[in-house]
């Protein structure tokens, strides 16, 4: 029977008749997460990127409290959103948000921002040639950047 990692085993040791020896010994580590301290794992994180940081968040318990608990795994993900929308994050922080929810409201937008501004769409001609790819809503000074990003190729 094991509880909070500490197993319960039969005793090794001969006891008094009628009584019982109870030997507790505690389970191996299953992750470098509980024998490393939390700074380590914060540091081993910080080089997943967005997407595989999410994923290692659904992984364990343990690991979902040290990746929801550090704004600076959050902070250093937004860092590289704000790299193309340096205005909606500063924004947000602005607004007091913390760097997480930052993170959700501009990672997709980011993506879509970048593909837009690198031109990815320059040749579409039909809304056809868009199905199946993300879109998020662009606020107006966005398009304007686009369209700017346009003019100038």
């Amino acid at each position: 029977h094991t509880h909070c990692g500490i197993k319960h085993v039969k005793p090794l040791a001969v006891a008094p008749p009628g009584e019982r020896v109870l030997v507790l010994h505690t389970a191996p580590p299953r992750n470098f997460a509980e024998t490393l301290p939390t700074e380590m794992s914060v540091r081993i994180f910080g080089e997943l990127d967005a997407a595989s940081l999410c994923s290692a968040a659904r992984t364990c318990r343990l690991w979902h409290q040290i990746i929801e608990q550090s704004e600076q795994l959050w902070r250093k993900q937004c860092l590289m959103v704000r790299a193309i929308c340096q205005r909606e994050v500063d924004s947000d922080r602005r607004h007091g948000l913390s760097w997480k929810v930052i993170l959700v409201r501009n990672y997709i937008r980011s993506l879509v921002k970048k593909d837009w501004l690198i031109g990815r769409f320059s040749h579409v001609r039909s809304a056809d040639e868009l199905s199946g790819r993300k879109l998020t809503p662009l606020d107006a000074e966005t398009w304007g950047e686009i369209l700017q990003a346009e003019l100038d190729r």
